[in-house]
This record gives C-alpha cells, structure tokens and sequence, in this order.
C-alpha cells in the first residue's frame, strides 16, 4: 500500500481515505494522481496485457491486409493500433502495413486510437462521441457492407458480437489480435485487494476498463467472495469508472458507479474528489467541525488518523450525531467475536478522544453511554 504525507483535508481532497487502483496498464500515473491529492493507494492489478507481436495469426492478419487491403479499419484502441504497426515494422512489412491501410476509411473508438492513427501517418475518417464499441457498430451498420472487407483490431479480448454483426451484414472481417487481457501473474496484490474491499478498508475502487472490472469480479469468484465483494460494492465501497463502458460489467449486476464527463484518468480522479467527501457529512460538534474520512477523521480541516476500533467507534457515533449510544453497542462494534466488557469499551472511547485531539468531542452520559454533542443548524 502506497502512503500519503499527513495533509490537511481542506488542502488534499481525498486525505484520509484509501483508494484501490486495479489497473495494470497507467497505473503508475492513476496512483500517482490520486496521491497528489492526499489518497492512501492500495494497488492490486486484475489483469495484465501480453503483446502477440510474435504470434502467427497476427502475422497471417497482416499479410492479409497487406495482400489485399481492407476498405474499412476500426482501431479500437491506441497501445493495439501501435503494437500492430510496431510488429509489422519487426517483421520488415511496416511500411507495406502502412501503405495498404492508407486507402482504407478509418474510424477510431476514441481520441487515444485516433492519436496513434495520425502518429502512423494515416488519416481518421470518424470517432464516435461516446468512446464506444457498440456506437462504432452502429454507425457502421448504415452502410452498405455487403462484399466490404473490414479488418478490426481488437483490443485485449474477442469482440465476437462486434464481428459477428457485420459479417451478418456482409462483410468480410479480419479479426487484428495485437494483445490480449490475461490474469496477473502474481495474484497476490489482487487478492489482498478483494479482502480489503470485502472488509469495508477500502473507501473506493478504480477501474479503467471493464476487463479490469470483470477480472476483479472473476477472481471474487474463484475465492468464494463474489457475494461478499458485490455487497461491498453495492454499500459503503465506491465504485469510480473511467467511462460507461468499463462499468458494464458492475452495472449488470446492480453497483452504482461514479462517471466523470469525460472519459480521461484526470476526470476520474476529479470526480472522486467531488463524491468521496461527499459521503461523509461534516458535522459542528461541541464548537468543532468533525467529519469521517476513511481511515482517519478530519477535525476543523486537521486529519487525525484513526486506528480501525476507533474508526468503528466514531463510525458508530456519527450515525447518531447528538444520541446517545449505549456501552453494549459500542462493544458489538470492537467485538469482532469477542467478549468485550465496560472497561474495554471506556479504554476505547479513551483512545478514541486521544486521536481525535479533543475530548469533548466524545462526551459521556452517566450510566447511559456516550453522545456527539450535535449543536443546532442556525435557521
């Protein structure tokens, strides 16, 4: 787990709460951005990428559009379009590549594929507005594509509908595969992900692409946690998705998702910092400001970090801001199994108003339990 310097919450949006990261592919860059604004990062990689510049049917694919060019490509992603014209060069056909597809109509799923398109000296004829797949197909489908020869690179995974539907329509489809998703090779760092997820120590979970959803989902799964992991998703744990193609796969089973406007890693963290906070009301407490933020509580603007009991306890208080919570209940939330008795629970809330820095934040009610006291919104 990547650390974050003890920042002010007023000054790092997302100070005080833990964000998982299962990107493989920029993940350096999303970790790095979501630091820069006080985030605690826990990374754990659904997926890894293996280039096929060495496979046979990437080289067949080739010589086949080489041979006889497409009058149709759909590059579908930047890091594929560039590996396929990087393998070809590796193989002394990159300028032929090259040539061939420079009479074919080009369309792009978005800016990224559109970028490596132009970097190869080629010209895009359309992209669609909303990035994905299914608007491509689309806007394929308009035309007539009987006899059409449409070559489609695909991107980490088969796009057997995507294909499928055109040749229904008549087109004759070269299927490009420049990489492929796979599992990671050490599954370590994503199980521990899951777990932490599945605890609620994790305030939310990242994903740029639905593979990486799908493959958190996936090895849930295999470990017997995938009821688990949903509940999580589905309460407390925030879901933040690149666009809404990467949140199909958590959407089909009902996880609700924060989207940013645009579909760019720098939107996403953006977006996080807005809804994050969100969620966790700052409330005047005894002439003070106090808010929860994950792993540590933000008192007037200042973060103080919270051990996990004390995070229960305060969780616990703040869900009955000005009530009084009886002693049995604060010791169901240390209890984890064990018995806990009055003293256990006072050495608690002890601690909990030594980490908070002020304690009259926790107040104790006589023979009751103990209370924030909630002061009154001024009308």
């Amino acid at each position: 787990m990547t650390t974050h310097p003890s920042l002010p919450a007023r000054d790092a949006p997302l100070a005080g709460f833990t964000v998982g990261v299962t990107a493989a592919r920029r993940a350096d860059e999303l970790s790095s951005l979501l630091e820069r604004r006080g985030a605690r990062v826990l990374r754990g990689p659904a997926l890894r990428i293996v280039a096929v510049a060495d496979d046979a049917r990437l080289h067949a694919a080739t010589e086949q559009c080489i041979a006889d060019p497409p009058s149709v490509v759909v590059a579908t992603t930047g890091i594929g379009f560039r590996g396929w014209v990087e393998a070809a060069d590796g193989w002394g056909l990159g300028g032929a590549l090259l040539h061939a597809l420079s009479s074919a109509r080009l369309l792009a799923r978005g800016p990224k594929a559109r970028g490596a398109v132009r970097a190869a000296g080629l010209a895009d004829a359309w992209s669609p507005d909303s990035e994905s797949s299914a608007e491509l197909l689309e806007h394929l489908l308009t035309a007539p594509l009987e006899g059409v020869r449409v070559a489609v690179q695909l991107h980490g995974q088969p796009l057997p509908d995507f294909v499928a539907a055109l040749r229904r329509a008549g087109a004759e489809v070269i299927e490009i595969p420049v990489y492929r998703w796979v599992p990671p090779a050490d599954v370590g760092p994503l199980a521990h992900l899951v777990d932490a997820v599945c605890a609620h120590e994790i305030d939310a979970v990242t994903f740029t692409s639905a593979p990486a959803a799908a493959g958190l989902l996936d090895h849930a799964t295999e470990r017997g946690r995938r009821d688990d992991l949903i509940a999580a998703l589905r309460g407390p744990v925030l879901s933040a998705c690149v666009g809404p193609v990467t949140r199909a796969p958590l959407a089909e089973l009902g996880i609700p998702a924060v989207l940013p406007q645009r579909f760019r890693l720098g939107a996403l963290v953006r977006a996080l910092c807005e809804t994050l906070p969100a969620r966790y009301p700052a409330l005047p407490i005894a002439g003070r400001t106090l808010q929860l933020r994950g792993h540590a509580a933000a008192v007037d603007g200042e973060l103080r970090p919270l051990s996990p009991n004390a995070k229960s306890l305060l969780r616990l208080l703040l869900a009955r801001p000005g009530r009084v919570v009886p002693r049995a209940a604060l010791a169901d939330a240390l209890t984890c199994g064990r018995a806990v008795d009055e003293h256990a629970v006072e050495q608690a809330v002890a601690r909990l108003r030594s980490a908070l820095g002020a304690p009259e934040l926790v107040q104790t009610v006589i023979k009751r339990g103990y209370r924030l006291p909630l002061e009154p919104v001024p009308e």
